[in-house]
């Protein structure tokens, strides 16, 4: 390639980071900008996950060190198809390539779900995490609360809701989320899954971790530990799926360990069917009991369970959002594309236009299994880059200035550098790793300042 190139990747979490890196790499002439609508990258890295994670920190470094790279520039607080339109950016560069991810929760259809104290699981990580555009306060007000679902969004939920707040002090929760999670009367959290104990999509590790507090007591419920031939297959074949199966096992035949103050219960084949209550409010919720058909796959009994709960949480996968004047498949909730390259509605490929991460190919797999889409969208970028039509303003600072024109107060890379030393100097005097600034202005203040 002999022309110099200009490239823009919408959002700044892992997906989009990785794309950036795998483009440096390959072309030396190439100039990367990674917008966000957040003042912040990393996306789910820094609202998603849970902040007691001990690899986050492993994972913000190696993506730190790819945006340290002169090429790539970051500009935040700027929202795609709203602050600045499609047609917009191909002023100014080459190629796009969308990595928005997904942040919103998939729905549960059943009855009752949309009363009064139930919630989506992507919901709640947002707050608790201090994502900017959420609400400060969250209704912690019940004792017994069901989690649905069996992923490690699902462990993540249920293990925030368990543990105490004082335990959660050294991870970087804000303040208002310390002083909820203090004053949370729970005493026991239900996660439900729908299928066996081979099947879940928790990882050891995060499971392991769920037995590390000492204020709760993990308990799995000796029923549905069940295995078929398909479960059976699924233990040989695949190492992790031994290994969560064990540590469940040995959890199911311990004694109750009756000094700590809250549990967590961990129910396997039970499938929701309607989160109960009057007026409005959650009050229970009924589950179904299933059985294994042989093939790691469940069927309904016909024999039905109510759970006392006055909170619902779902956590059945996250679900990326349209975006204005691109193709999106509502089903999958992806967008459409051939090997990363988007398509139109009429299967043709839109010139200068890409696609990676979970907006691609759904929100299912790893953080790592990103690098492997980011790969391929490259490959067929690179592939395309004689036809690719040419910005006609290619000057760095032409796209920064059109925007600060605007009156959109972005932010950068040096400017979140400024805010990440601030949220660790406040962190400092309480023996904290950080303490997160919520609000929008405060940050981009910081980071202006």
């Amino acid at each position: 390639m002999n022309r110099p190139l200009r490239v823009a990747v919408i959002g700044a979490g892992p997906a989009g980071i990785y794309a950036a890196d795998h483009l440096i790499k390959a072309v030396e002439n190439v100039t990367v900008d990674i917008f966000d609508k957040l003042p912040t990258p990393y996306g789910l890295i820094r609202y998603g996950v849970a902040p007691d994670h001990p690899r986050i920190k492993e994972i913000i470094n190696a993506l730190h060190r790819v945006m340290d790279n002169p090429r790539i520039r970051f500009i935040g607080n700027v929202a795609y198809g709203v602050d600045v339109k499609p047609e917009e950016m191909s002023r100014f560069y080459d190629a796009t390539i969308i990595a928005t991810g997904a942040e919103k929760d998939r729905e549960l259809d059943i009855p009752g779900i949309d009363k009064q104290g139930s919630f989506g699981a992507a919901d709640f990580a947002s707050w608790y995490n201090g994502h900017p555009d959420v609400s400060r306060d969250w209704p912690l007000n019940a004792e017994k609360v069901a989690v649905i679902g069996a992923g490690n969004v699902a462990i993540d939920v249920a293990r925030i809701l368990a543990k105490t707040a004082d335990e959660l002090l050294e991870t970087e929760i804000p303040d208002n989320v310390y002083q909820h999670l203090k004053n949370s009367p729970v005493t026991d959290v239900h996660l439900f899954s729908r299928r066996g104990p081979a099947q879940v999509k928790f990882t050891p590790q995060e499971l392991r971790e769920l037995d590390h507090s000492p204020n709760v007591d993990v308990i799995v419920h000796p029923e549905g530990i069940e295995f078929d031939e398909g479960s059976l297959e699924m233990m040989r074949q695949t190492r992790h799926v031994k290994m969560c199966v064990d540590i469940l096992q040995n959890w199911a035949v311990r004694d109750p360990r009756e000094d700590r103050p809250r549990r967590l219960h961990l129910h396997f084949l039970q499938a929701p069917v309607e989160v109960l209550g009057d007026n409005g409010k959650v009050e229970g919720l009924r589950t179904e009991t299933q059985e294994l058909t042989g093939d790691g796959w469940v069927r309904g009994t016909g024999e039905f369970t109510d759970w006392d709960v006055q909170a619902v949480y779902r956590a059945v996968g996250y679900l990326s959002t349209a975006l204005p004047d691109l193709p999106f498949d509502t089903k999958t909730g992806t967008i459409p594309h051939e090997a990363g390259r988007i398509l139109d509605l009429d299967g043709e490929h839109i010139p200068g236009m890409y696609v990676t991460g979970w907006i691609k190919r759904g929100p299912v797999g790893l953080i790592g299994h990103t690098k492997g889409d980011a790969n391929e969208t490259v490959t067929s970028l690179l592939a395309d880059v004689e036809a690719l039509p040419v910005a006609p303003s290619r000057e760095l600072d032409d796209v920064t200035a059109y925007l600060k024109g605007r009156g959109l107060p972005i932010t950068t890379w040096e400017g979140w550098q400024k805010l990440d030393a601030h949220e660790v100097s406040l962190g400092e005097p309480h023996g904290r790793k950080r303490i997160k600034v919520v609000p929008r202005d405060e940050m981009t203040t910081i980071c202006n300042g």
